[in-house]
């Protein structure tokens, strides 16, 4: 496996009885990249991610993790991880600092336990709830526990199952910024599903649907995959017109009125502006304005997952 593969993923099966909650999956991470990693409910991102963080094993199918061959090497693997599951089960019992030193315990941080706590509170911002019990903290907090807990041992890969789950907005911009922060020098795999977030932070978009990937690209070139390549283009006009008139452009499929002046029209060629310019110079008109519309991530990913 090539060294700047920190995961390679090759036809990855796993099967519940009847079901295939992952139906041979393939797909590689280079080091140092953010992914999201996106589908609707019950599309396998949990299984894979815990298949990867060796709580479960796979029915059939490799994986490789920082060069290491999963099943081979499990334990070896858990060194090179930090896992955060979507529900972050903690022991709520337990005061922040006095959980932390009991994770440090579990990686044999050794004499290196108290420096790296105090530099992770820090790094987390947990400074000013560190006394507390876990149990007592906010649900922004208790996730940045579970943060903590994932980075602890200095991993070289993230994966982060929901992180933002059930986050006020002001907690999700937080939690977001902090792992672009950590993000930058360590490789993330990000379950969610908002797909701001996706655009906020990742470079890259895996989109899994009924177990397997149906898209896999970069943030700017997941639009190409989706199906309905049609224009869509908001102009304004100094006066009013009327919608048969404008359906009668070259090249118009759809016309939908906005306002007396504002109009939304679709095509499926890139010269439809050039069509509604020529109309506006024929009937007396100006374009006060035109625009495209780009399709947002949210359609591309309903289009992909129906």
């Amino acid at each position: 496996m090539q060294d700047n593969m920190s995961i390679k993923v090759n036809d990855l099966t796993k099967i519940y009885g009847q079901q295939r909650a992952v139906d041979g999956i393939s797909f590689e991470i280079q080091t140092g990249e953010i992914v999201g990693f996106v589908g609707p409910n019950g599309a396998g991102k949990s299984t894979t991610m815990k298949i990867l963080t060796g709580f479960i094993p796979p029915s059939s199918g490799e994986a490789w993790i920082n060069g290491l061959e999963l099943i081979e090497n499990s334990l070896e693997i858990r060194k090179h991880i930090g896992y955060l599951p979507e529900n972050n089960p903690l022991y709520h019992e337990m005061y922040v600092k006095e959980y932390l030193e009991f994770v440090a315990g579990i990686y044999k941080l050794g004499k290196n336990t108290k420096s790296r706590i105090a530099e992770i509170i820090e790094q987390t911002g947990l400074a000013v709830e560190q006394k507390k019990k876990i149990g007592a903290l906010s649900k922004g907090y208790r996730q940045r526990v579970g943060l903590a807990q994932a980075l602890i041992h200095n991993p070289a890969i993230l994966i982060l199952d929901e992180p933002t789950s059930g986050l006020d907005p002001n907690q999700i911009i937080e939690i977001r910024n902090l792992i672009s922060e950590v993000g930058k020098e360590k490789t993330v795999l990000l379950s969610t599903h908002i797909m701001q977030e996706v655009e906020a932070i990742c470079d890259r978009i895996l989109i899994i649907n009924k177990g397997k990937i149906v898209a896999d690209d970069s943030i700017e070139a997941i639009y190409s995959h989706s199906k309905d390549q049609q224009i869509t283009v908001i102009v304004e006009f100094d006066k009013i017109t009327e919608q048969k008139n404008i359906e009668k452009i070259l090249l118009v499929d759809k016309v939908a009125r906005i306002d007396d002046k504002n109009w939304l029209i679709q095509s499926s060629s890139d010269e439809i502006r050039q069509h509604i310019f020529n109309f506006a110079v024929k009937s007396g008109l100006s374009v006060l304005s035109m625009q495209k519309k780009e399709k947002s991530l949210e359609e591309v990913f309903q289009e992909l997952t129906k």
